[in-house]
């Protein structure tokens, strides 16, 4: 019960730890204010857009370009680009953190088995790693992408955390089989705890930082993964409104030239959104630094 404590004190110290570095780190600053500003206006589109009337072809308005009727101008279903960007970013966002939990979410587990127990167990999974690893990940996902019957949103959120977990469990096996040597976690086996709960409320807590900073990395890849497949038509089911959709536009040259205003819009957000997580990363990133060396 002790060592609980002393692990919540730990991690309040860490996101205090946080909370100083984003103060103190200007584009760390800034960027957590422009991002959450895009994630409020995004996820509050549908309180005053009608998603019905922006997913809606009208033939007669095909690549108008930006006016006050239509701020971004229309795309080449005569949609709204401005609405088809907020949905599409709400689409985009939800599926790199949804993806970023789950994929953190088996990894989490994989990594405290093998770090925990250590020995076969370890030994087996690192060579289930060292396996999945090697695989094409992203030419598989996009293989289970044309063979899954009934393609969902649903279904894509979870063939890609599928495959976006290996690196994080041999990142939590690692350390977690430096933490089992600890004398907490000894002393813990010693009084006949059992081992999940040594894991749970012990190990974990300890690894926390390590999680956070790792989670908040891989979100902007996963992102900007999920942007890439849609744009390679191998993402999002047609139809749904996405930043790769807007951006997939830019195929053509003419659209490249002349209609700007259709793809440069999503890829200037997309760049934004990276750019945002990657500066907020860094500043978790020093953080958890500075908590290794205060020990």
């Amino acid at each position: 019960m002790m060592r609980s404590n002393e692990a919540k004190t730990e991690n309040r110290t860490f996101l205090s730890m946080i909370v100083h570095e984003i103060r103190h780190d200007r584009l760390a600053f800034y960027s957590i204010l422009l991002l959450a500003s895009i994630v409020v206006i995004a996820y509050c589109s549908p309180l005053f857009l009608s998603i019905d009337s922006i997913t809606r072809i009208e033939l007669s308005r095909i690549y108008q370009p930006p006016s006050t009727s239509y701020w971004f101008g229309t795309d080449d279903g005569g949609r709204d680009v401005f609405g088809q960007l907020l949905l599409g970013a709400r689409n985009s966002l939800t599926i790199g953190v949804c993806v970023t939990l789950l994929a953190g979410l088996y990894g989490i587990v994989i990594g405290l088995l093998a770090g925990y127990y250590g020995g076969i167990v370890d030994q087996i999974i690192c060579r289930v790693l060292d396996f999945l690893m090697i695989l094409p990940s992203l030419m598989i996902i996009i293989v289970f992408v044309v063979i899954v019957p009934n393609y969902s949103v649903f279904n894509f959120i979870l063939i890609m955390s599928a495959f976006a977990w290996f690196g994080k469990a041999r990142l939590i096996r690692s350390r977690g089989l430096a933490e089992r040597e600890q004398e907490y976690i000894q002393a813990s086996k010693t009084l006949g705890t059992p081992d999940w709960k040594i894991m749970l409320f012990e190990l974990l807590p300890n690894l926390s930082s390590l999680i956070i900073v790792n989670m908040t990395l891989t979100l902007a890849g996963n992102i900007g993964l999920e942007t890439g497949l849609t744009f390679l038509g191998f993402g999002l089911p047609s139809g749904t409104p996405s930043l790769g959709t807007l951006i997939a536009l830019a195929k053509n040259p003419d659209i490249v030239q002349n209609k700007w205003w259709v793809w440069l819009p999503a890829a200037l957000l997309i760049l934004v959104i990276m750019l945002c997580i990657n500066y907020i990363g860094q500043a978790v990133k020093r953080a958890a630094d500075a908590r290794q060396r205060i020990g």
